[in-house]
Parts: structure tokens; C-alpha cells; sequence
């Protein structure tokens, strides 16, 4: 008789169900019970599989008595009291590597959108309107790409930048991550090269708001920023008033400050902030709804990486 009980939170690929169970594990799917009712029950359980519901902060954590591991389907922990739980010794496994490949072909796809007006002029074209030389757009190839955060989102883009005859750079805080796709350099050699930005880091204290009017004043030259990463880190107002003075001369965001954490509405307080206002009507912003890992195959890859950490312990 199976004893391990896991508490799935969020719904995922139905292989995560059948392949726990193959380890050992009762499933428990609960998708709808409050934080606080999972809380009187999270003692009965050794492992939780979740996406970004609710946080899992450390009040939940000290009734989580008998947790062994929690397996966050996604790329980031930001929403897990980490050196809570690992002081308690419960293992946490995300999976960067599941929707890398995702997120890799949509900041490009974002890219090359932006730099060729393609969302304004379709829906041009659809509204009879056919204006040429007003829609000339602009080549990679010949631009220096600088990528700030090279883990596994940063360095799938620069594998994916191949053969656009562009110079990639990157900046992290580790060293030593260089490799065929992407020279590491300095922050300030990144803002004095970069015609285009990328951005791939996880939300930390150190990338809240990282992309501000200092941030970005810190450029020597106008360029096109590409965020697949958080929206807080980007202070909105501030990037805003880049897109208006030129500085920046165009935005893709997959993701906005103003999203809720829970990553399934648009907004914390559903209301339409000035920034986002201008944002939604500005010709040189592509915008979707946090979707860059969010593809078919990702769905399973997430899946398949959560099990096989899981296998490890």
C-alpha cells in the first residue's frame, strides 16, 4: 500500500500523475481548496507539486511537517520561502530546463516582430491600409545582442541568435559561463555595445526594478529591449518615458510589473495603470500574456525534468 503522499496544487501534463505513481507516490489533486484549508491538511503529505497559485511563505511551511521535497513547475522559486524550507531540509526542484527552448524561440520571435513592425503592419494590411516606406524595418544582422542573465533562458536565446551575423554578449554575476554562443562581458561594456537588450533573469531583490531611468540612461546608444523574464523587474514608468524620448525604440514584454503574481490575470488590482495605458496604444510595443515557455511541448518538458529530479533524491 502506497504511504508517500504528493499534493498536486496546480494542474500539470498528466505524466507527472502517472509517473509518480509509478515511484511510489499517492497523487492528490486539489485545484480549487483555499491556501488555508491545504494548510490544516499539508501535514499528511511528503512532496507538493505547484505552479504559482498561492506562495508558499514560511507559516505554511511550519505546518508542512513531514515535506520532503516541493516541485515548482516552472523556472523560477520565487514564490517559495526558500532558505525557509531549506533549513527545514526539504529539497526544492524547479525546471529551467523544461521551457528553455520555449522561452529561446519567443524572445526571438518578439524580436524579430518588433524590428520589423510585423504586429502594426498586419493589422494595417487588414484595415486596407498599405503604407511601405513608412513600415521599413531593421536587420539583426550587423547588431550587437547584449542578454543580461546567461543561465538556461539567456543562453537559448543566444543559441537561437546563430547565423544572424550579430555580435552577443552577456553579463551575469557569475563567471566563467562563456561558450560558443555568447561572449561575457562587463555591465558597462554590455550598455556601451548593446542596439538590442534581452533580459533573463529570475526575480530576485537584486533584479526588482534593475531596468530604470538610471538603468537605462546608462546605454550609449537607442535600443530595442526584449523582457521574457519578470515584469517587476522593470520599473513601467520609467521605461515608458525611454519609449517616448527614443531611448528605447521599441519594447517586447511577454511579462508587465503590474501582473499578478499567480501569472493567470493581468492584473493585482484589475484596473488599467497610466504606464499600461500608453503601452497598449504605442506602435513600437509588442506585448503577449506571459506565454514565452508556454507552448505544448513545454507543458511535458516541465513535467518530465520535475519527475526525473524527483527520481534523485
Amino acid at each position: 500500500m502506497n504511504t508517500k503522499k504528493v499534493l498536486h496544487i496546480d494542474s500539470n501534463h498528466p505524466l507527472m500523475i502517472t509517473q509518480l505513481a509509478a515511484l511510489g507516490y499517492t497523487n492528490v489533486e486539489n485545484y480549487t481548496t483555499t491556501k488555508a484549508e491545504i494548510e490544516d491538511i499539508i501535514h499528511e503529505y511528503e512532496g507538493i507539486i505547484i505552479r504559482s497559485r498561492f506562495s508558499i511563505d514560511q507559516s505554511f511551511l511550519e505546518k508542512a511537517t513531514n515535506l520532503k521535497f516541493i516541485g515548482r513547475v516552472g523556472a523560477g522559486l520565487e514564490n517559495i520561502d526558500c532558505m525557509y524550507a531549506e533549513s527545514k531540509g526539504i529539497a526544492l526542484i524547479a525546471a529551467p530546463e523544461g521551457n528553455r527552448s520555449a522561452v529561446g524561440e519567443h524572445a526571438l520571435g518578439m524580436l524579430l516582430s518588433l524590428m520589423n513592425k510585423l504586429n502594426l503592419v498586419d493589422q494595417e494590411v487588414r484595415q486596407g491600409i498599405w503604407i511601405r516606406e513608412g513600415n521599413r524595418g531593421f536587420e539583426i544582422e550587423g547588431k550587437t545582442v547584449g542578454i543580461i542573465g546567461y543561465g538556461n533562458m539567456g543562453n537559448a536565446f543566444a543559441k537561437r541568435l546563430q547565423g544572424f551575423d550579430c555580435e552577443v554578449i552577456f553579463y551575469d554575476l557569475k563567471d566563467g559561463l562563456e561558450n560558443q554562443y555568447a561572449k561575457q562581458v562587463s555591465l558597462q561594456e554590455l550598455q556601451e555595445k548593446a542596439d538590442i537588450l534581452s533580459l533573463h533573469t529570475p526575480q530576485t531583490s537584486e533584479t526588482m526594478y534593475l531596468i530604470n531611468e538610471s538603468f537605462i540612461n546608462s546605454f550609449a546608444k537607442p535600443f530595442w529591449f526584449v523582457n521574457t523574464a519578470r515584469g517587476k523587474s522593470v520599473n513601467t514608468t520609467d521605461l515608458v518615458n525611454a519609449l517616448k524620448s527614443g531611448k528605447v525604440r521599441g519594447a517586447a514584454l511577454d511579462v508587465l510589473e503590474y501582473e499578478k503574481s499567480s501569472f493567470e490575470n493581468m492584473f493585482s488590482d484589475n484596473s488599467l495603470p497610466e504606464p499600461m495605458q500608453y503601452l497598449i496604444q504605442a506602435k513600437n510595443v509588442l506585448l503577449s500574456p506571459h506565454i514565452a515557455g508556454w507552448t505544448f511541448e513545454s507543458k511535458e518538458k516541465l513535467a518530465q525534468v520535475i519527475i526525473d529530479k524527483i527520481k534523485l533524491l
